[in-house]
């Protein structure tokens, strides 16, 4: 198993994290986005990143490589077993790809400063907005660690170089439990890279 990966992308983050949480052996091959390798292209039509090459499976949609990397390593299982809470769960990764992906997006290209301090004002208001939601489970409405938590923690590690500045409070206590929990957690310390790790130094 292959997996061309940009080492400060969110989205190649949460597969990193799965794959340690899995314990699965790949050949994780760091790439520059303005530079990927010829070979890349053999297995990706659109040659962008991440993708994940498994023998003749090539794939390159990271909910997509998420979800086959659950069911292809079932243990430890990262969707729930019953069928309303896994389709709850798919539920909550579109939203975070609508609402919050989409903000890092325009916080990231835009050239526009307006654009650029509007998105990060809505980042950071939607983060605070679901921080209580923390103090009812040990992960996100869930008991367990799953792909939803993959989806959510390499985006909170990158707040400090999004611009986003959150202050202890008593809304935001149980986010800050949150991210100690998940950042302190043997599978996502496995998935960092270099980059990642200067993030917060």
């Amino acid at each position: 198993m292959i997996f061309y990966s940009d080492p400060t992308s969110h989205f190649s983050h949460r597969v990193r994290i799965v794959l340690a949480e899995k314990g699965v052996t790949a050949e994780i091959i760091d790439v520059d986005p303005a530079h990927p390798p010829r070979e890349m292209s053999e297995h990706n039509p659109y040659n962008s990143l991440p993708t994940l090459v498994d023998r003749e499976l090539s794939l390159y949609e990271t909910r997509v490589m998420m979800e086959y990397l659950d069911e292809r390593f079932p243990h430890p299982p990262l969707l729930p077993v019953y069928p309303v809470a896994r389709a709850e769960s798919r539920l909550f990764m579109h939203r975070i790809e609508q609402d919050w992906c989409a903000l890092i997006d325009s916080i990231q290209n835009s050239r526009s400063d307006n654009v650029v301090k509007r998105s990060v004002k809505e980042l950071r208001e939607g983060i605070l907005a679901i921080a209580p939601i923390f103090a009812e489970k040990p992960f996100f409405m869930n008991d367990e660690f799953t792909l939803v938590d993959c989806c959510i923690a390499p985006i909170l590690w990158r707040l400090p170089t999004l611009g986003i500045d959150i202050r202890p409070s008593k809304q935001s206590k149980p986010l800050f439990a949150y991210m100690d929990q998940l950042f302190k957690r043997e599978s996502f310390q496995q998935s960092l890279t270099e980059q990642e790790r200067e993030m917060r130094l």
